[in-house]
């Protein structure tokens, strides 16, 4: 019923966390979750390995034989998810509530027409745990649309992330050009019908040195002038 997307690079300090947020999910359907494991060099492989040999009817690995990047690992790892749905899930971030599989599908089997559902999540700071921690996907509207989301951009957090399988298709060159590829997720999935927020705190977002979001894609001048771009290839 659903397949747990997760992409892991350099995430052997939260990778077992992220996997047990999974497993432990009270569900009654199958769900499965598929790991892109991209040449981390710390011990996040030999993590995963190890996690595998424990479930291995749970886990399915992608060990690339070389670093394919980012965007390269996203396509690869969507592309063997096999589930009626996705569940996105980064090997840094982990869930809450052993209900959120059971609550979004739940959502989606009773409404067809709808394409994705999210929720909030508490972000958390591993480098300045004293900072006081925040809710995001803090929204007055309790549903989006594919013109919102491109008028306000990214706002929809990875680890809410719950939606219909194959409604992304085969994904376009101009994907590997934008630094946040689940923004150009949610601009994808968003043609094929309303998004629905989820009013309730099932994830954590964590914020630490070796994140993504730390890089140079990241910073805010280089995410204007691709947002830029992305919104000219759109246009």
């Amino acid at each position: 019923m659903v397949s747990v997307w997760m992409i892991a690079y350099n995430h052997e300090h939260f990778i077992r966390q992220a996997v047990e947020s999974v497993l432990m999910q009270q569900t009654n359907f199958p769900l499965d979750i598929v790991i892109g494991e991209d040449c981390s060099k710390d011990n996040t492989r030999q993590k995963l390995i190890e996690l595998q040999q424990q479930y291995p009817d749970k886990i399915k690995l992608l060990l690339h034989e070389k670093n394919v990047g980012m965007h390269k690992n996203v396509a690869l790892t969507l592309d063997a998810c096999k589930g009626k749905y996705v569940a996105l899930l980064e090997g840094d971030d982990y869930w809450t509530d052993p209900l959120k599989l059971q609550k979004q599908v739940d959502f989606m089997e009773s409404h067809p027409t709808y394409s994705m559902c999210y929720h909030k999540e508490k972000e958390i700071y591993d480098s300045d745990p004293g900072k006081e921690q925040k809710i995001t996907n803090t929204r007055d509207a309790s549903e989006t649309n594919l013109e919102e989301i491109l008028e306000k951009g990214w706002f929809i957090r990875t680890a809410s992330m719950l939606f219909r399988n194959g409604l992304v298709g085969e994904l376009p060159e101009w994907f590997y050009r934008f630094p946040s590829t689940d923004y150009v997720l949610h601009v994808l999935i968003a043609r094929h019908g309303p998004i629905k927020l989820i009013d309730e705190v099932m994830a954590v977002q964590r914020r630490h040195e070796g994140g993504i979001t730390k890089t140079s894609l990241y910073h805010p001048k280089n995410i204007g002038f691709r947002k830029i771009e992305l919104l000219k290839i759109l246009d």
